[in-house]
């Protein structure tokens, strides 16, 4: 009889030396990982967990039938459709639906280990969950699994037609499979089935967050949200339902009719496919969606609008970086913020105007940059005013709502740490102060920088992931004071609106940014009647 946890001796040389290989007998079959070279964990890459429907590739993907022999699960390469944003290729294939699994050795069945979910960002268009980004090494080796997963993305993932084939939320409908399989299955690599937290950064914080609202809540015990919020402007979108016809259109089939137009888009090159998606400018994210006799719907209304149930007794960890919006801004020339006219722009994303409304906005301005004309000398106003709007301000209204629906502790902090591994910054060669979007990810996984970490650097990664993966085992980051972690971090109260400040010294503060978001709330308060339901036509 298989055991559930089964090491196999490969008698084969690599590199001169006996290849120790584990294999592993889970529902869906054999899956026979490796070992791995920089720690003492194992590897199973590229495990399918689902197969998309050929026939319709735009719609809802099945789970993966169980494996005919042994699955070698050696290859992480796999990516789903995108313009891969590091080298901006057009890369990919439908066949992604992969997770990956990396198991301390220490793991088994009678010393079962927590488990921590990765959810990808990339706005619901690029990302993938192999090692080049996210290297397991710092966080496994706090013994806990890790596992990371594709889910697909663009108008694969995301094309919303108001249709029983193309309702819509593929990608998170995906990801469900994929909780779903790792539910089911990881007790057979030593994890703990009852101890999943579910972690994401931007649009898999939001992700993460969707899950919550929607979810079955016994797929997930604990949330970690990094830098995305549900509440964003940009995490519901109304359904395009001419998306079909404007790609076929682009790539020279004519119709008017958008069933031929996919079933004219089924047939073709995915490669063409985002290609055509990318000059035409065209964006996909979560929708609300109809419902249909027959078809499982997700996402059923809209978050502004719902009360949060599952939140209640689940303890989250939460938060945003000092300047989130750097990455959007930081490299821009002097000429950019002479004309900038973002104020605008993005207040009337969440609000509906009239002229009654633009002399709101001159309070917004004046609020921001004072009396001053945009001009070159305002970049950090305007980094501040992005931030608070894309993500610093939705996710503190997340935490706050999460509170009020009893979450059992939100655990909120601020990462300002600048140093070498900052992912985002090191990325776009932006060398400004300040932790842009993205940037605390350089320290909590073992990304395509690999070159020694300074002194201070590994200090922040052994900080960060200890305060995560102590969330993932306890629910509370710092159950006990040490050496390292000398700030007992406490949760967050709508009295005190404690946070956890990450940067070459730990500290525990008070209400990040207070003027900035008591600013948002009296004026969300004075315009209430104007607030869009973004996302709804």
């Amino acid at each position: 009889m298989w055991t559930r946890w089964i090491i196999f001796l490969v008698f084969g040389l690599t590199q001169g030396q006996l290849r120790l290989d584990p294999l592993v007998n889970t529902k869906q079959g054999l899956i026979r990982g490796q070992s791995a070279s920089d720690g003492d964990y194992s590897m199973f890459l590229g495990i399918p967990y689902a197969i998309v429907d050929e026939d319709n590739p735009f719609g809802a993907a099945v789970p993966h039938p169980a494996f005919e022999g042994v699955f070698s699960a050696y290859d992480e390469s796999a990516m789903c459709p995108q313009v891969e944003e590091y080298n901006n290729t057009i890369v990919g294939t439908l066949d992604c639906l992969h997770l990956n699994i990396y198991v301390p050795h220490v793991a088994s069945s009678s010393n079962r280990l927590p488990v921590l979910v990765w959810i990808h960002g990339g706005a619901f268009a690029h990302g993938f969950s192999n090692r080049y980004v996210y290297g397991p090494k710092f966080l496994v080796q706090h013994n806990v699994i890790l596992v990371t997963l594709n889910y697909r993305l663009g108008p694969y993932g995301f094309m919303c037609l108001n249709t029983p084939e193309v309702p819509g939320n593929q990608g998170l409908k995906d990801q469900v499979l994929a909780l779903r399989w790792i539910k089911e299955n990881i007790a057979e690599f030593g994890g703990d089935a009852n101890k999943i937290t579910i972690m994401g950064e931007s649009a898999g914080a939001v992700s993460v967050e969707y899950h919550v609202y929607f979810s079955d809540p016994q797929l997930y015990n604990q949330i970690i949200l990094q830098s995305g919020s549900i509440l964003g402007s940009w995490s519901v979108r109304a359904p395009d339902e001419t998306a079909p016809l404007q790609i076929a259109h682009h790539l020279g089939f004519q119709t008017d009719d958008s069933s031929e137009a996919l079933n004219f888009l089924k047939g073709v090159d995915t490669r063409l496919v985002i290609g055509a998606v990318s000059e035409l400018e065209l964006e996909f994210g979560a929708c609300i969606e109809q419902d249909f006799e027959g078809v499982e719907a997700f996402v059923t209304g809209h978050p502004l609008n719902m009360d949060v149930p599952n939140i209640n007794n689940v303890p989250v960890l939460a938060g945003f970086n000092t300047q989130e919006c750097l990455f959007m801004y930081g490299n821009e020339p002097a000429s950019f913020f002479i004309t900038w006219n973002g104020f605008n722009t993005l207040l009337n994303e969440i609000f509906h105007y009239d002229e009654e409304f633009r002399e709101m906005e001159d309070i917004f301005r004046h609020f921001y940059i004072g009396d001053e004309e945009d001009n070159e000398n305002l970049k950090w106003e305007i980094i501040d005013f992005g931030s608070d709007f894309y993500f610093n301000y939705p996710m503190e209204q997340s935490m706050k709502k999460y509170i009020e629906h009893g979450a059992k502790a939100v655990f909120r902090y601020v990462f300002s740490y600048s140093g070498g591994r900052n992912l985002m910054k090191n990325s776009l060669n932006v060398t400004s102060d300040g932790a842009a979007h993205a940037d605390e990810i350089g320290y909590l996984f073992d990304y395509f920088k690999k070159d020694t970490p300074s002194e201070d650097d590994q200090r922040i990664i052994d900080q960060i992931t200890t305060l995560w993966t102590n969330f993932v085992k306890y629910g509370d980051p710092t159950p006990d004071t040490t050496e390292l972690l000398y700030v007992k971090w406490n949760p967050m109260t709508l009295d005190t609106y404690n946070y956890l400040d990450i940067d070459k010294e730990l500290a525990l503060k008070k209400r990040p940014f207070n003027a900035r978001m008591a600013f948002w709330n009296l004026f969300y308060k004075a315009n209430e009647d104007k607030v869009k339901i973004f996302g709804v036509e």
